[in-house]
């Protein structure tokens, strides 16, 4: 292989790691929004149906359609000029002026066909948000690392597990015994949705919190261990490391979460029957499923879920908890963690190394 194959093949090996920062020279202008221009070309023309509105009759809003069309063209055409490429050209490169037009120009057309200042605001806000979801997905490599976290999941179940079941006896009576309280049920049967949403939200707050909380002495006790004499990791390349671990950390709470609800949902359906709800919540609960089990009619209520997944989110931010704070689950994720990332590290010094050979031979 050519020195330039070899460094494109570091490349991908980085992009599939979940580690696109590591490549030198990354540009989110140039190969972050730049793979994008499809997708941002094809909002942005279609937001000419922003000049629209649902008042006026079929023709006044097809000539509305046409003429925000014409204004967003006009614009591309500006923007183009003071690039200094051809007006009707694709931009080679997304940089600010071209972002901060996608953001503004499609937000004007309400507010010049008609005033419609909230449907202004609604379309800068979602184009500001799509650009930041395209960088996280793109600029970060979401979906590399949850790859790259969903193939080492089940070589983590051991020690997430093991952890568990060194948790389990104090976890596990404590949970049951809250699951067979009236209060609990009395609790998140009469709660709104609202209040669930708002209380599922704190937890996953409080975990995330937790997790980032310790994320940068774990990404620098990493790179002290794996990077060994390698060049030090720039605030980006850390950060991407830091989401490579709190990604991996995040999706075994999940799973364990997941697995404590499946256990309550199948341990109520056996043993908190139509009666039993009775006596508890006044009534006997809105049925979801009967099951017929052996002879025994059991049934999944909206109570039940309720139940299982207050105690599955409780667990899951336990657990998140003994993560950090269990010196032997630390040590068993960050050795794993750590020999794989030894081998990344060993080709980025090698990396790094075609990459100087290679500009010095250009110069």
């Amino acid at each position: 292989m050519t020195a330039d194959a070899r460094l494109r093949e570091y490349e991908r090996r980085f992009r599939r790691a979940g580690l696109p920062l590591w490549i030198e020279g990354y540009s989110a202008s140039r190969d972050v929004f730049n793979r994008a221009v499809p997708l941002l070309g094809l909002v942005f023309f279609g937001e000419m149906l922003g000049a629209t509105s649902l008042d006026w009759s079929l023709g006044v809003n097809v000539a509305a359609a046409l003429g925000g069309l014409a204004i967003l063209v006009a614009a591309g055409a500006v923007v183009n000029r003071i690039r200094g490429r051809p007006a009707l050209a694709l931009p080679e490169e997304v940089g600010r002026v071209e972002l901060a037009a996608f953001v503004v120009l499609p937000a004007l057309l309400p507010l010049a066909f008609g005033g419609q200042w909230r449907s202004a605001l609604v379309t800068a806000a979602a184009n500001a948000a799509l650009l930041g979801l395209i960088y996280a997905v793109v600029g970060y490599g979401i979906l590399s690392i949850l790859r790259w976290a969903l193939a080492r999941l089940l070589s983590q179940l051991a020690s997430s597990l093991a952890l568990l079941i060194r948790a389990i006896p104090l976890l596990m009576i404590f949970s049951v015994i809250l699951f067979l309280t009236t209060e609990m049920w009395q609790v998140f049967s009469e709660a709104s949705v609202a209040s669930l949403v708002i209380l599922a939200v704190l937890f996953i707050a409080l975990g995330t919190s937790f997790l980032i909380a310790r994320l940068p002495g774990e990404v620098r006790s990493l790179e002290r261990e794996a990077g060994g004499a390698t060049a030090d990791l720039d605030r980006r390349q850390r950060l991407n490391v830091g989401l490579v671990m709190f990604v991996g950390q995040a999706l075994q709470v999940l799973f364990v979460s997941l697995a404590v609800g499946a256990f309550f949902v199948v341990f109520g359906t056996l043993l908190v029957d139509s009666g039993v709800l009775e006596s508890w919540i006044g009534s006997s609960g809105h049925v979801l499923v009967s099951i017929d089990f052996l002879g025994y009619d059991g049934v999944v209520t909206e109570e039940l879920l309720r139940v299982s997944g207050a105690l599955a989110a409780f667990t899951g931010l336990y657990f998140g908890i003994s993560m950090l704070t269990d010196d032997l689950y630390r040590r068993e994720f960050l050795d794993g963690l750590t020999s794989e990332m030894r081998e990344t590290f060993r080709a980025r010094v090698e990396y790094l190394r075609l990459r100087s050979s290679a500009a010095t031979a250009r110069s």
